[in-house]
């Protein structure tokens, strides 16, 4: 696939962020900030799984809803949709969390604080362990993530462990300066590398294809490294399947998405599904583009917006788990409002939670700064 010449974003353009953003966001970000430069970067490789079939250099993670056979308790896993397997192996997916929560931070913050040179070199010490230093940088590729004990050693489904990966590449350009050009283009590397693996393997070829919040997932995710890389064939076909097969096949006609309502976390699908959708318009600039029959972001967030203003009006059955940890901000809002120019979907972004320590949150909501996107 032909890639174009990379051009680096001016300066200016990176140093530009919205006064009220910036008054809005600034104490809860330095305040961050100031936190992660304490903490020392971990990566893939300061956790090995014992139930991995891959390296210590291999991310690895399990599938979330299967859990052990009662009928059967040595055997292959059985799967409980919605529910959670809290004895499952996680901590490479909190590793890659961390990375998502602590990176953006850190830039976010030398966006705000361009004098504190700090935020940005600890960022670039992140960015270093994990993509470039070969002795704790990670393989790119998901070949054993979502693995279910007894049955597979890795899934397609694995790839939507790295949507926290996306906001990762918005912090990528404001440090680059610090980062250093050679370092820099390291990390650009490894997520070429990364984006072939998805377009190529057979797992990835899976995931893209699925029908749910997956192939939406995998779209983002392939827009947002095709971004980065300036891989400009990636950029049309992600542009190309959004329109043409991810919206038409998703949406109904009051911008619900019924694949997610069927799951037994309706609501927190939905959400999850919305911020991936629109994540997908902010990064393509696909705002403007409408289906014959009207279906478009517009509508999906005009269904959703009144149930993220009272989720007492929602009208099916609560989530199985977590329903009373969502609505977090969910960046559809935030997008949105900006592209259509409602100020309430802003003013209610705004008065949502900013930051959560549970985990199941934080994994399913990955923009979290939108310093690094205004």
């Amino acid at each position: 696939m032909r890639r174009r010449t990379f051009l680096a974003m001016p300066a200016a353009a990176m140093a530009a962020v919205p006064v009220d953003l910036a008054l809005l966001e600034r104490t809860r970000v330095l305040q961050a900030a100031s936190t992660y430069l304490k903490k020392r970067p971990a990566t893939v490789t300061s956790a090995r799984a014992a139930r991995s079939a891959g390296g210590p250099h291999d991310f690895f993670s399990e599938g979330d809803y299967w859990w052990p056979d009662s009928k059967n308790p040595d055997g292959p896993y059985v799967q409980r949709d919605g529910m959670t397997n809290p004895d499952n192996f996680v901590a490479h997916r909190e590793l890659l969390l961390r990375l998502s929560v602590e990176v953006p931070a850190l830039a976010a913050a030398y966006r705000l604080d361009g004098q504190n040179r700090e935020y940005a070199e600890h960022a670039a010490r992140h960015l270093r362990a994990w993509f470039v230093d070969p002795g704790t940088r990670m393989n790119p590729n998901l070949q054993y993530s979502q693995a279910i004990h007894g049955r597979v050693t890795g899934r397609g489904v694995g790839i939507i462990d790295t949507i926290h990966l996306v906001e990762v590449t918005k912090a990528i350009p404001a440090v680059r300066k610090v980062l250093g050009e050679s370092d820099y283009a390291a990390v650009i590397r490894w997520f070429a590398e990364y984006l072939n693996w998805m377009n190529t393997h057979p797992y990835g070829i899976d995931e893209r294809d699925s029908k749910n919040n997956h192939a939406t997932c995998w779209n983002m995710q392939a827009a947002a490294f095709a971004l980065l890389t300036d891989h400009a064939e990636m950029i049309r076909y992600t542009g190309k399947r959004w329109k043409e097969v991810l919206l038409p096949s998703q949406m109904a006609m009051d911008g619900s998405f019924p694949q997610e309502l069927r799951r037994t976390k309706p609501y927190g699908y939905s959400l999850f599904n919305l911020d991936a959708m629109a994540t997908t318009c902010e990064l393509l600039g696909l705002w403007k583009f409408e289906l014959p029959d009207g279906r478009g972001m517009k509508k999906a967030v005009e269904y959703m917006a009144p149930f993220i203003a009272d989720k007492r009006a929602w009208p099916l059955k609560p989530d199985v788990m977590y329903f009373e940890e969502w609505p977090m901000r969910q960046p559809a809002l935030f997008f949105a409002g900006r592209a259509y120019s409602r100020q309430e979907w802003i003013d209610l972004w705004k008065h949502l939670p900013a930051d959560s320590r549970v985990m199941e949150v934080i994994r399913n909501w990955f923009v979290r700064q939108p310093v690094l996107w205004a």
